[in-house]
């Protein structure tokens, strides 16, 4: 019987640490996140967040938007830009799709709502997808308390 830890167990990333990891790979570190965590996520849920095809076209926005952000052209420079909004977009679809996969699956597993906010999901997108994540087993102590039901180990 599944445990609601198991995907903060799986996905195992501090969120501070997901934010330094960003800052110190300068943005590739996410794009690695989103990589594997699709698959862990998918895994766990029985849901697929997004396919390997929408990750490849991430990569590649990430590549082209770097490569073109040296060049010395202004009009290849706002390119460059151009492909970091529609990165910035992508990101923030596979943000609300794991959002979904995630409610899901603590609703049909654990009888559990997350209450997972969609203005946080817009803003801080798969940061905020991590931290609920790892704030899932809180989440169903909080609900057993709320309902009345005793909570010994402070765990299911």
């Amino acid at each position: 019987m599944p445990a609601i830890h198991d995907l903060k167990d799986q996905v195992n990333t501090k969120t501070i640490n997901f934010v330094l990891l960003t800052l110190a790979t300068i943005g590739i570190y996410p794009l690695l996140w989103v990589w594997q965590n699709s698959r862990v996520i998918g895994q766990v849920t029985r849901q697929t967040v997004v396919g390997q095809a929408y990750i490849l076209w991430m990569a590649a926005l990430i590549g082209w938007a770097a490569a073109l952000a040296s060049a010395p052209d202004d009009d290849v420079n706002a390119f460059g830009g151009l492909l970091n909004i529609a990165l910035a977009v992508l990101y923030i679809v596979w943000a609300f799709k794991a959002k979904k996969c995630v409610e899901e699956y603590a609703l049909r597993e654990f009888r559990v709502d997350p209450r997972m906010n969609s203005f946080y999901t817009f803003v801080f997108n798969i940061y905020y997808i991590n931290y609920c994540i790892n704030d899932l087993p809180e989440a169903e102590r909080k609900q057993r308390l709320l309902s009345g039901q005793s909570d010994v180990s402070g765990q299911s």
